[in-house]
């Protein structure tokens, strides 16, 4: 009867291993972004790469109706700097790299100055990752109002 026990929970071990957890990031490129254009005309998006199960590569910005891209924007960048203390390029690397080290967006810290825009980066993230634990390629799309 010993044996038979034995072979059983060998069994179940073996099955659990080969169910994936639901946590498991499918290896690949996702995408989210916002489904409208802010009042200030940009519409913010997050790509991330999966290799291995985890997230290597964070791409976090924001283009206009022209396709331009809002951390490119020297003017912006100024403006912002001068009155927020962060501009687009400073704190999308930085939420971006936390997202890496952390590997999912728990523990991710609001940056002063872009309170919004991190607001913004954890409900794309957040749809991001849903769509890379399902193998889900297509870019989801996150409604946030005009205003966001």
């Amino acid at each position: 009867m010993r044996p038979c026990l034995i072979f059983f929970l060998s069994f179940l071990l073996l099955l659990a291993s080969c169910v994936k957890n639901s946590q498991d990031l499918l290896d690949g490129y996702y995408t989210a972004e916002t489904s409208e254009f802010d009042t200030n005309g940009w519409k913010e998006y997050l790509t991330i790469c999966v290799s291995g199960g985890q997230i290597i590569l964070v791409e976090y910005d924001s283009y206009n109706s022209s396709g331009f891209i809002k951390s490119w924007d020297m003017d912006y960048m100024r403006t912002m700097n001068e009155a927020k203390g962060t501009y687009p390029n400073a704190y999308s690397r930085y939420f971006g790299r936390q997202l890496i080290e952390k590997q999912g967006t728990d523990k991710i810290d609001v940056l002063s100055g872009a309170s919004r825009s991190y607001r913004v980066f954890i409900t794309l993230a957040k749809a991001v990752l849903e769509n890379a634990r399902e193998g889900n390629s297509k870019t989801a799309l996150v409604h946030f109002g005009v205003k966001h």
